[in-house]
C-alpha cells in the first residue's frame, strides 16, 4: 500500500516534508497546496518532483485520493484545517504550535475524538539521535526516576530567518514558548512526565525589541512524579542556537550528550555519548525522514505515531498555561478545564 500526501505550504519546512515523503518507498507526493502557483511550481521543480498543485485546501482534503496531509500553513489555520480534515478521514501531521489558544486545541481535540485519523505532531526532536539515546537510557532504568529536569531552547531568530516576518507578530507569534520554546516543553514531558502546575515569568531583551510579545520566558514545574523542572526560551539572545538538557535522576543524570550512572559501576566521572545533538547544525538534528518513517508505519500497522494528537495536546496546554501564568502571575494548574 502506498499513503498519498498532500503538502500544505511551501516554506522550508514544507520542502523537507516534500524530500522525506519522496524518499519512502511506501510513500506518494499526491499533491502541494498553494495560493501562490508559481511558487508551488518552484519548489517542486528545484526538488526535482512532478505533482499537481492545489489552489485550495478544500479541494485537497476533499480528493479521494488523498489519503494523509501534512500542515505546514501558518498556526493561525491549523485548527480549522484539522478539523476539515479529520471529517473527511485524512491522516495529519501537524506543525506546532498546533493552534494559537486553548479553545482551537480543545475543538481540535473533539474533532479528532470524533473522526479517528493517524496524527502525528512535528515535535521532531522527539526523533533526533540524542533524544532517542536519552529515551533509551530512560527506559533502560539508566537514570532512575527523572526528579529534576532544566531543558533551554536559546535561538537569535531574527529577521536573517524568513519566518522571522510573521513569527515575531504577536497574531502569529503569539508567545516565545509557543512560537519556539515548546520544544523545550515536550522535551521535559517526553523525559521526565507529565506536568501538574506551572509558574511563569517573561520579558523583553531591549526597549527596541522588534517583537510583539516578550522574546524571553522561563517557566518552572511541579511534575506528576513528585519532581519538579525548568524550561527557558530566549529568541533575542546574542548566542549561537543552544538547546540544553540538564536531567537528574535517583540512578543517574544527563548532562546533554553526558551520562553518569549506576549501570557503570567504578565510574567517577561524566562519560561523553557521541551523538548528535539538537543543536549540533546537523541536518538530522530536524529528522523529517524519521518522522515520516514513523507516521507511515503507524498508518499501515495501525498504531499510534511516536507523538500523536493528544500526546503533543498536553505539551500544548503547559505552553498555554506558561502564557496564562507570566501574564497574571498566577501559578496555574494542569490540566486546563475545557
Amino acid at each position: 500500500m502506498t499513503i498519498k500526501f498532500a503538502v500544505v505550504g511551501t516554506g522550508w519546512v514544507a520542502g523537507e516534508y516534500l524530500k522525506a515523503i519522496n524518499g519512502h518507498p511506501q510513500a506518494e507526493i499526491y499533491g502541494v497546496v498553494s495560493r501562490n502557483r508559481d511558487h508551488a511550481q518552484h519548489l517542486i521543480a528545484r526538488l526535482g518532483i512532478q505533482t499537481r498543485i492545489f489552489d485550495s485546501y478544500e479541494q485537497a482534503v476533499k480528493d479521494p485520493q488523498v489519503d494523509a496531509v501534512v500542515l505546514c500553513s501558518t498556526p493561525d489555520v491549523r485548527a480549522e484545517q484539522t478539523i476539515l480534515a479529520a471529517q473527511h478521514g485524512k491522516h495529519l501531521v501537524i506543525e506546532k504550535p498546533m493552534a494559537m489558544d486553548r479553545e482551537s486545541l480543545w475543538a481540535m481535540a473533539q474533532a479528532l475524538e470524533e473522526n479517528p485519523v493517524t496524527t502525528v505532531v512535528s515535535f521532531v526532536l522527539r526523533w533526533n539521535p540524542a533524544f532517542n539515546t536519552i529515551k533509551s537510557l530512560i527506559d533502560d532504568d539508566a537514570l532512575g526516576r527523572v526528579f529534576m529536569a532544566q531543558i533551554d531552547y536559546w535561538h537569535h531568530i531574527g529577521p536573517h530567518y524568513d519566518q522571522y516576518r510573521w513569527s515575531s507578530k504577536k497574531e502569529l507569534g503569539v508567545s516565545s514558548m509557543l512560537s519556539a520554546g515548546c520544544h523545550a516543553v515536550d522535551a521535559v514531558r517526553y523525559f521526565a512526565g507529565d506536568v501538574e502546575e506551572v509558574t511563569a515569568y517573561s520579558c523583553s531583551t531591549w526597549s527596541h525589541s522588534e517583537y510583539e510579545f516578550d522574546p524571553n520566558a522561563i517557566a518552572i514545574f511541579k511534575l506528576k512524579n513528585g519532581g519538579i523542572a525548568k524550561v527557558s526560551s530566549s529568541l533575542e539572545c546574542k548566542t549561537p542556537y543552544k538547546f540544553n538538557i540538564h536531567l537528574l535522576g535517583e540512578k543517574g543524570s544527563v548532562m546533554n550528550n553526558q551520562l553518569f550512572t549506576h549501570k557503570l559501576p567504578g565510574q567517577t566521572d561524566y562519560a561523553t555519548i557521541p551523538t548528535i545533538l539538537p543543536d549540533s547544525g546537523d541536518v538530522t538534528h530536524h529528522p523529517f525522514v524519521q518522522e515520516i518513517e514513523d507516521f507511515v508505519e503507524a498508518i499501515l500497522g495501525g498504531r499510534q505515531s511516536r507523538c500523536d494528537f493528544f500526546d503533543a495536546f498536553k505539551s500544548m496546554e503547559v505552553c498555554f498555561a506558561i502564557d496564562e501564568s507570566a501574564a497574571t502571575g498566577n501559578k496555574i494548574t494542569l490540566p486546563l478545564s475545557g
